[in-house]
C-alpha cells in the first residue's frame, strides 16, 4: 500500500520551525524568573525596610525612658537625662544587630537612624547585588507631671 506524499512545500516548513518552541521555552523561563525574583526580593526588601524602622523605633522608646532618677526620688523635678537616653538608644541598636546613630535635635527630640542591607535572592542573577534600606524615629524627651507636659 503506498502512502501519499506530503507535497514538498509542507515537509519544509515543517522541517523550518524545529527548535521554535525550544527558543520560546527559554525566553519564557528567563522573564518568570526575574518576576518571580522580583516578587521575592522586593518582599524582602520592604521586611528589612520595616524591621529597621521598627528597630529605631524601640530605641527611641528605649531612650525616651531614661530619666534622672534621683532628682524625682528626692521629690525634686523629674528630668531627662540625655547622655543616658543616647547612650541607651545606642545600647539598644547594638543589641539588636543594627547600625544607626542617634542624636539629640532642639535639646528634647531623640532621633535615631538606622541602616540595614538586603542581599537579594534572585535578583543577583541580573547583578542586582544588595539594597540599603534605612529606618528613622524620633521621641520627644519631656517631663509630664499628673499627664501635664512640664
Amino acid at each position: 500500500m503506498n502512502r501519499p506524499q506530503a507535497h514538498p512545500r509542507l515537509r519544509q516548513r515543517t522541517r523550518d520551525e524545529r527548535g521554535s518552541i525550544t527558543v520560546w521555552f527559554a525566553t519564557a523561563s528567563l522573564v518568570m524568573t526575574i518576576l518571580v525574583g522580583m516578587t521575592v526580593d522586593l518582599g524582602g526588601k520592604v521586611h528589612t525596610q520595616q524591621h529597621a524602622r521598627s528597630v529605631a523605633a524601640q530605641a527611641a522608646r528605649t531612650g525616651a525612658q531614661e530619666v534622672q532618677g534621683s532628682t524625682a526620688v528626692r521629690g525634686g523635678d523629674l528630668r531627662v537625662d540625655i547622655a543616658a537616653a543616647k547612650s541607651a538608644a545606642q545600647d539598644y541598636l547594638r543589641s539588636a544587630g543594627v547600625n544607626g546613630t542617634v542624636t539629640v535635635t532642639g535639646g528634647d527630640t531623640l532621633v535615631v537612624r538606622t541602616t540595614d542591607t538586603y542581599d537579594p535572592k534572585f535578583l543577583g542573577i541580573i547583578n542586582l547585588d544588595s539594597m540599603h534600606v534605612t529606618g528613622e524615629a524620633s521621641a520627644r524627651l519631656i517631663r509630664s507631671q499628673g499627664g501635664i507636659e512640664r
